[in-house]
């Protein structure tokens, strides 16, 4: 073996992932997956917009629990409790799930690309273009994924970021997918888009201990929308600012205390993230720079190859 196949064969071992991903992927199987995907999407926002945030929520809690492999996608059986239906996944909302299974519906409308890309990169496509439609960044994405075989509610346990983190714990949950303190403040910008159940800040905004972190205009206005006997189903915008634009009102929205979850709020009181919370909330553009190259290293988390998976036949269940 030469040197130079050597230093291949071990970036191949090392480096999996990277191998495996890259543009343009289906440029000779299914060359319109990107557009077919868009098309989809576009007509499932029109019917609810909620789809937008769904599909963008859907790809972390998919990347966050081994991998962005579509896992979350399955649906339980009677032997088998999935990761949809555990506790942290419960509130996903079905708008998200039902994009991504109409996405794969329209390719496998056309004959050449039918069984051809995974629902994982189904996924990844969607989550670019959700951010695009609501005038976040535009940007290639690496495709090549492959659709993981196992789903169980269990590998959720404590994999997911909570609402009441601290940046500590913020920080420990992405080093787990190797990422960096920047990388999740880039990524928590993600809530500049969405909706929270009521249910999630109940304590912060009315517990017997006051969180001096929250804004004094914008505590009441918590209370009023989420009253200590909301319904349950009740939702409140992530970004009272600009809550259906992509933006960076997010960071700025924390300068003034108007975080809605602890975890939001923390990036602005501690000061490791404090300086990065600044810089972004005055400079858009730096911002959705970060953002892409987040999202970027967020889709090498766990992919699966080989003998690891497959393209799925349906999303939402193993072939």
């Amino acid at each position: 073996m030469n040197l130079l196949s050597l230093l291949l064969s071990l970036f191949l071992t090392v480096h999996p992932t990277s191998a495996q991903l890259r543009r343009n992927f289906y440029a000779g199987s299914c060359p319109n997956v990107e557009q077919i995907v868009r098309n989809a999407l576009g007509q499932k926002i029109q019917q609810s917009q909620v789809t937008v945030s769904a599909v963008l929520r859907l790809y972390f809690h998919d990347c966050f629990v081994n991998g962005c492999d579509a896992s979350v996608m399955i649906d339980s059986t009677n032997n088998n409790k999935a990761e949809k239906d555990h506790p942290d996944n419960l509130s996903l909302s079905v708008d998200g799930f039902d994009a991504i299974v109409k996405a794969k519906q329209a390719l496998d409308a056309v004959p050449n690309c039918r069984n051809k890309v995974s629902c994982a990169d189904i996924i990844t496509i969607a989550t670019r273009d959700v951010v695009n439609i609501v005038g976040g960044p535009w940007y290639d994405v690496e495709l090549g994924r492959l659709d993981g075989l196992s789903s169980t509610a269990p590998s959720v346990d404590g994999m997911l970021p909570q609402p009441t983190d601290d940046v500590n714990k913020l920080t420990s949950h992405f080093a787990k997918n190797g990422l960096s303190l920047n990388d999740m403040i880039a990524l928590s910008g993600a809530h500049t888009i969405g909706l929270a159940h009521c249910t999630k800040v109940l304590d912060r905004i009315h517990g017997a201990k006051k969180d001096p972190s929250i804004n004094a205009t914008y505590l009441p206005q918590l209370k009023d929308l989420c009253p200590r006997d909301v319904d349950p189903r009740n939702e409140i915008f992530m970004d009272p600012t600009t809550p259906g634009k992509f933006d960076n009102v997010y960071y700025q929205n924390l300068q003034q205390g108007r975080g809605l979850f602890k975890s939001d709020q923390a990036l602005f009181t501690d000061p490791r993230s404090k300086p990065t919370v600044n810089l972004w909330a005055s400079n858009g553009q730096l911002f959705n720079q970060a953002f892409v190259n987040s999202m970027i290293k967020l889709g090498r988390v766990g992919v699966k190859t080989g003998r690891l998976g497959n393209i799925r036949r349906n999303c939402e269940t193993f072939n």
